[in-house]
C-alpha cells in the first residue's frame, strides 16, 4: 500500500463536467478501477485487507476524498445530517423525482476493498457521464454513499439509509462498541446528531434507486454469468444469547457436578446451525460471536455471550426459523444446568426488487451483450432500507472465489466494468 493518501486529480487531467459531443454515452472503466484502488488506500491495514469501520478517521477520510474529488470535476456534493455523501450535477432539477444510485463507504474490520465502494465509485462515475451529456432525463440522478452500512464500530447497522427513509430509532442514543458516542464523529464528518431527522427524503422526491454491488457469492462465478439481476434481498434476525452457569475450579470440579456454559452454548451453536443445515427451515444460520467468562484454562466458563442470525427470501421461513431459534434456547434452559436467555436484537424483512426495475436493468444487460440471470440476495443492502419509500434495483457482478467481507474479495476488472455500464444503460433507459 502506498504511505500517502492518493492525490485528486486536476480537473485539467480528469476531465470537467460539461455537454460531451461523443453522442454514446460510455463510462470510463479505467475511471472506475482507478477510483477503488483509490479508495482502497483510506483504511488500509497491515493484515492486506480494508478496516475502514463506519465513522472511523479512515471513513471520514475517504468521504471527504469523494467529495473534493467531485469538486474538481465540477459535481456538487454534500453531506446530510446522518453523515451520507451525497453528490447532484450543478444545476440539478428539484421539480422531478431523483435517480437515487450508490452504496456504503464503510467496511468490516479486515475486509475487502470492493464491498460497497465498488458500488459508490460506479455511481460516482455514471452521475459524471450523466452530467457531461445533453441527455433528456426523466429522472435528477443523484449518487449517495451511505454511512455506517456494516455497523461494525457503531453497531447499527444501515444508519446512513434508515436515516433517508426517516426511521432512525433513537439516533441520540448511538455509540461505539465501547460505549462513546457517536456525537463527535458525527459531527467531524460534517453531520449532526441532533438534526439526523432532517435526512430524511420527502414522500415522493425519489423515483427509484439502483445500486451495484459485488455478490459476495460464487453463484454467478460458478454459472459463469457476468450479470446478476436481483429479484430480492434476504431478510435476516440477529439475536443475542447469554449462557449463565457456574464458575469454578476446572481441576477439582467434578464433571458430574459442574454447570459448564460453554458446553451448554456449544450445543446451542449446532442447534443453531442445524436450523439451517439439516431442518432446512431457513437459507443460513450462524454463530459469530462467543465471549467466554472469566475465559482461562483452569476454570469452568460461567458465563457465555453469543450473537447468532438466520437469513432467508421468505418472511414465513424465517418466522419459522426464528422460532426455531427460540425453542432450542428454552430447551437448553430447561434443562436445568444453566440459564439461557435470548432476544432478538435486528429484524429486517426479505425486500423484493421493483419488477419494472429489473426488466430495465435486464434489458441494459442485454443490450451490452453480458450473460446474466435473475438471483436473490443473501447479503443485506442499503436498498432493502431504501425500499421503504422508492423503488429498488440491484444490481450485482461476480466474487472471485465467492470471498468477500475478507482480504481476498476480488473481481475481474472486465467484470467490474460491465456492472458499471449496466449502471449507466439502466439509468439511461429510465
Amino acid at each position: 500500500m502506498t504511505s500517502t493518501p492518493p492525490a485528486v486529480r486536476s480537473p485539467r487531467s480528469a476531465g470537467n463536467v460539461g455537454v460531451a459531443a461523443d453522442p454514446e454515452p460510455r463510462v470510463d472503466g479505467a475511471r472506475v478501477l482507478r477510483t477503488v484502488e483509490e479508495l482502497a488506500w483510506f483504511g488500509a491495514d497491515e493484515r492486506g485487507g480494508v478496516s475502514r469501520l463506519g465513522f472511523s478517521p479512515a471513513d471520514d477520510e475517504a468521504r471527504r476524498y469523494l467529495a473534493d474529488a467531485a469538486r474538481e470535476v465540477g459535481l456538487v456534493p454534500t453531506v446530510d445530517p446522518a453523515g451520507n455523501l451525497i453528490v447532484r450535477r450543478p444545476g440539478a432539477r428539484t421539480d422531478v423525482p431523483a435517480l437515487l444510485m450508490g452504496s456504503h463507504l464503510d467496511s468490516v474490520s479486515n475486509g475487502g476493498r470492493l464491498d460497497g465502494a465498488y458500488g459508490v465509485a460506479a455511481a460516482w462515475e455514471v452521475l459524471r457521464v450523466l452530467a457531461a451529456h445533453d441527455t433528456p432525463l426523466r429522472y435528477e440522478p443523484v449518487a449517495i454513499a451511505f454511512a455506517n452500512e456494516e455497523g461494525s464500530l457503531f453497531p447499527y447497522p444501515f444508519w446512513g439509509s434508515l436515516a433517508v427513509v426517516g426511521q432512525l430509532d433513537n439516533p441520540e442514543d448511538a455509540t461505539d462498541v465501547n460505549g462513546a458516542s457517536l456525537r463527535r464523529p458525527l459531527r467531524e464528518t460534517g453531520g449532526d446528531l441532533d438534526r439526523t431527522a432532517e435526512a430524511a427524503w420527502p414522500p415522493g422526491s425519489v423515483g427509484a434507486y439502483l445500486e451495484l454491488h459485488i455478490e459476495q457469492g460464487p453463484v454467478l462465478e460458478r454459472a459463469g454469468v457476468t450479470i446478476g439481476v436481483v429479484d430480492a434481498v434476504v431478510g435476516r434476525t440477529i439475536f443475542d444469547l447469554v449462557v449463565t452457569g457456574r464458575q469454578n475450579h476446572a481441576g477439582t470440579t467434578p464433571m458430574d457436578g459442574r454447570a459448564d456454559a460453554l458446553t451448554a452454548a456449544a450445543r446451542l451453536v449446532l442447534a443453531v446451525e442445524s436450523v439451517a443445515r439439516d431442518r432446512k427451515l431457513c437459507a443460513v444460520a450462524t454463530v459469530g460471536v462467543l465471549t467466554i467468562e472469566p475465559g482461562v484454562t483452569n476454570a469452568v466458563p460461567g458465563l457465555v455471550r453469543m450473537s447468532a442470525e438466520i437469513r432467508d427470501n421468505r418472511a414465513d421461513r424465517l418466522a419459522t426459523a426464528e422460532a426455531a431459534v427460540l425453542a432450542e434456547v428454552a430447551r437448553v434452559d430447561s434443562a436445568g444446568e444453566v440459564d439461557a436467555t435470548v432476544r432478538a436484537v435486528t429484524r429486517f424483512g426479505p425486500v423484493p426488487t421493483e419488477p419494472a426495475l429489473r426488466d430495465v436493468i435486464t434489458a441494459a444487460a442485454r443490450e451490452l451483450g453480458l450473460s446474466h440471470r435473475t438471483m436473490p440476495s443473501g447479503a443485506g443492502h442499503d436498498a432493502q432500507i431504501i425500499a421503504a419509500i422508492a423503488p429498488i434495483g440491484m444490481i450485482f457482478v461476480p466474487s472471485r472465489g465467492g470471498v468477500s467481507h475478507a482480504p481476498d474479495e476480488d473481481s475481474d476488472d472486465a467484470h467490474l466494468i460491465a456492472g458499471a455500464e449496466v449502471l449507466l444503460r439502466a439509468a439511461l433507459r429510465l
